[in-house]
């Protein structure tokens, strides 16, 4: 029988999980090429969801980053600036825009994730022994649940 963790060995292994995913998204941001873009990890997360979501407006780029609207303002400037997306009226309310990511853009954002996944898998079959490849599964069952935790009052 496992004993439940007490508050402390939860905030010990918090933080070490916190510690683990930076050198994680630091290292997958090197090998993959993403500092030659000379874009930040944000300006890049924003053109990941243009090129999956767009064509999308500002507002549901906020809500899937999580940021405020000027935050996005900001990086779809640059991303418009370096010819990465573009914005179109939105035939449904004219007010707004719809942007859409160029075909520079996807290739970019291809090249970026192949870089990532490929550097993920010879990680993998390099430092976890066949025999624990299960147990990175279920790692990466228990990050996507931490990932879509809601917390909040409602949720709870």
């Amino acid at each position: 029988m496992t004993s439940k963790p007490g508050p402390q060995e939860s905030a010990v292994n918090a933080q070490r999980l916190n510690d683990a995913m930076k050198r994680l998204r630091a290292r997958l941001r090197v090998e993959s090429g993403q500092h030659a873009t000379g874009l930040t990890a944000t300006q890049l997360a924003v053109l990941l969801s243009v090129v999956r979501e767009g064509p999308v407006t500002a507002a549901r780029l906020a809500s899937l980053e999580h940021v405020s609207a000027q935050s996005i303002a900001q990086s779809l400037a640059v991303l418009k600036a370096a010819g990465l997306i573009h914005g179109t009226p939105d035939p449904g309310d004219g007010r707004k825009k719809l942007m859409t990511a160029t075909p520079s853009a996807t290739e970019l954002v291809d090249k970026l994730l192949t870089g990532r996944a490929s550097f993920l898998a010879r990680a993998i079959e390099q430092v976890v022994p066949p025999e624990e490849r299960e147990d990175v599964a279920k790692a990466i069952d228990l990050l996507e649940r931490l990932a879509a935790a809601d917390l909040s009052d409602d949720g709870a």
